[in-house]
């Protein structure tokens, strides 16, 4: 069972990694399309289109590709080449394009995944005569597994998981203030426990997910809760060198960039070297910043990108506080953790 568990985990990692290409070229395009056009820009290219819809509908196809290409490449992870075709049309169906009520978005496209790498995996040990096993990838594979997954999800699995993404939904959008904050807490926590990691990949699945059902709190949540660690370590630097050593010091200007860029992995280099003083921080300081981006009411209509991606947001204001702030908070308890260097060498 550990193992099984332990392949699902990989495959959503991989899964994740494959469809961020597609994620942030079609969120941002989607984004650039509202800033030219304003949000009531035409609905389609052909009828009455221009510079601004053609910009808009290339971000949403390349963002529709997203589902396909998750579900694809968790199978893939699972089932190795022979998966890929066979998840992706799971993930496909995943995003009901007949319009028959089953889109099952992003948690959709994930069972398909996992559905098509197994199933795949149990037809490639189909008994063949040697002479027979080249069509085992190029012809039986390929037909019973995209047949099989394509009729399970529209026959079998399709209606109940949309049924639980629509609660879930529904759920998301009623929270109240309080259960918001608890959950920016959470998703921040998780967002800077391990910088990139599987706890990071999974709070930014989640948001990406919300995103995909048109909830946009969550993604301005991920930016600030990404964006801080970097920021608050560079600050702790700045106000206090003492504690920290010449090449901490000289790590300055990469920390402020990847605060800027939203690449929370600048901050992975202190975290290594004092665990137990910086991920704390860390986590507090992200975990503020969300919270104060779903108190704030903050949504971000990009899902990647950093300060080049603010007229994505509703208020920029307000979420330069939340992250200000967020990145106060990091400093301010990296400063009361840490020992000077000096005393730290001594220790050792």
């Amino acid at each position: 069972m550990k193992d099984v568990l332990q392949d699902i985990k990989e495959a959503l990692l991989t899964g994740v990694s494959y469809m961020l290409p597609f994620v942030i070229s079609g969120g941002v395009l989607i984004a650039l399309g509202f800033l030219i056009g304003g949000y009531d820009i035409p609905s389609s290219v052909s009828q009455g289109g221009n510079f601004a819809s053609t910009i808009f509908w290339l971000g949403k196809a390349a963002f529709g590709l997203m589902v396909p290409i998750l579900a694809g490449y968790v199978s893939y992870s699972i089932a190795e080449k022979p998966g890929i075709a066979v998840g992706m049309v799971g993930g496909w169906m995943a995003t009901d394009p007949w319009g028959l009520g089953q889109a099952s978005g992003f948690l959709g496209g994930l069972i398909a995944g996992i559905i098509a790498g197994y199933l795949t995996n149990a037809l490639k040990k189909i008994p063949l005569p040697n002479s027979l096993r080249s069509l085992l990838p190029t012809l039986i594979i390929p037909f019973v597994g995209v047949a099989a997954i394509g009729l399970l999800m529209f026959y079998v699995i399709g209606s109940p998981i949309a049924a639980v993404t629509g609660a879930l939904t529904n759920f998301l959008n009623s929270m109240g203030t309080g259960n918001m904050l608890l959950l920016g807490i959470i998703q921040g926590c998780m967002l800077a426990f391990d910088m990139g990691g599987p706890c990071n990949k999974v709070a930014y699945a989640f948001a990406l997910a919300a995103m995909d059902t048109g909830n946009f709190m969550p993604m301005a949540a991920n930016f600030v809760g990404s964006m801080t660690p970097p920021l608050g370590i560079a600050i702790a630097v700045l106000v206090s060198k003492a504690k920290f050593t010449q090449t901490d010091r000289d790590a300055v200007p990469g920390l402020l960039a990847g605060a800027f860029a939203m690449i929370t992995e600048f901050a992975i280099p202190f975290a290594a070297a004092n665990p137990l003083s910086v991920i704390p921080s860390l986590m507090a300081g992200s975990a503020v910043g969300c919270a104060l981006s779903y108190a704030f009411g903050l949504t971000m209509q990009a899902p990647h990108g950093g300060l080049f991606v603010l007229f994505a947001l509703n208020n920029v204001v307000l979420f330069l506080v939340a992250l200000l702030v967020g990145g106060l908070v990091t400093a301010g308890v990296l400063l009361l953790l840490k020992k000077p260097v000096e005393q730290e060498v001594t220790e050792d």
